[in-house]
């Protein structure tokens, strides 16, 4: 490996923000060991991947400890991006954002600690901050009581690699996201309302009363944001929220989809202030930790929906995946 390259292990690395960062790793000259059990990544996210020189797959569960630590033998930083995406589900499978957020984290840590591997970078969430009373969000804006089993699965997570940091002298970064938008993009308000419109062009059910405020990043910015971090932050635990610096409503998203596919549907409202159970109806995090390192988000929250809808648009064959 020539000097300045790294090895690094990416889990979840055939998902939407997983693949995204495998491809940026590559690109610049780095080796990626990509782990992901496939259970919602798609092998054409890493199809390119696996033509470099530089990527090795292996294709297990990170609930597999000794397969995990095994892969991980060499590597210099851990991308730790696995996880149960469908947030809205947890109260149907309340076990499941315990096992693939929590447990799968503690399995990251101790194949990390096996193998003398001391640094590593985790995406948490805006929603371990629950209905904050502070808005913007600042990353030191106290917890609140968890309403979100996913939210609640995520601070359990970051505990244990703050423990594990002071316990064995690993270096964290802990990037605590909005939801991500953007190219490879399979999950969340501009999918379901994409899906919901090919199907019935006239008619779009909405979770809530629309009036929801959310912030939303560009899946580029957010990768942007995360190399910056591990090469500029320098604390035993970096924690930076990802987002941008403003938001909008989910009614705001719903026009700019229907204008940009030329419809205008009967919009039909779930009614109350939020989507599900455990949902904040205000999601605005204070971003200023992460562009005092010199970083600020290129796309706008309105670029990045439509960057979303052409995607899905360019490959239907997404909707038939996601089924």
């Amino acid at each position: 490996m020539q000097e300045g390259q790294l090895r690094y292990l990416v889990t979840g690395c055939a998902g939407f923000i997983g693949s995204t960062l495998t491809q940026r790793l590559l690109a610049t000259g780095h080796s990626v060991v990509g782990y992901d059990n496939f259970s919602t990544g798609q092998e054409d996210f890493v199809r390119s991947a696996r033509q470099h020189a530089n990527f090795h797959l292996v294709r297990a569960d990170v609930l597999d400890l000794k397969t995990l630590s095994d892969s991980m033998a060499g590597s210099e930083l851990i991308f730790h991006l696995a996880a149960n995406a469908d947030v809205r589900f947890g109260v149907e499978h309340p076990r499941r954002d315990l096992e693939q957020n929590t447990i799968a984290t503690h399995n990251v840590l101790e194949a990390m600690r096996r193998n003398g591997i001391d640094r590593i970078a985790f995406s948490s969430s805006g929603s371990v901050y629950g209905e904050s009373s502070i808005a913007p969000t600042p990353e030191d804006a106290p917890f609140p009581v968890q309403t979100s089993l996913y939210g609640a699965s995520k601070a359990a997570a970051e505990g244990l690699i703050a423990a594990y940091s002071a316990a064995f002298g690993f270096q964290a970064y802990i990037f605590r996201l909005v939801s991500i938008l953007g190219e490879r993009y399979t999950h969340g308000h501009v999918f379901d309302f994409y899906r919901q419109l090919m199907a019935d062009p006239g008619r779009l059910y909405v979770l809530g009363n629309g009036r929801q405020r959310k912030s939303y990043l560009y899946v580029g910015d957010c990768i942007d944001a995360m190399l910056l971090a591990i090469e500029r932050a320098n604390d035993r635990v970096n924690v930076f929220n990802l987002g941008h610096d403003g938001f909008c409503e989910v009614n705001d998203s719903i026009r700019w989809i229907c204008a940009a596919l030329g419809l205008r549907p009967e919009i039909v409202y779930s009614g109350g202030d939020r989507g599900w159970v455990g949902d904040s109806p205000f999601i605005f995090l204070d971003t200023h930790r992460i562009r005092a390192l010199g970083w600020k988000p290129k796309r706008s929250i309105q670029q990045g929906v439509l960057a979303t809808l052409e995607y899905l648009r360019s490959n239907p064959w997404l909707l038939a995946a996601r089924q």
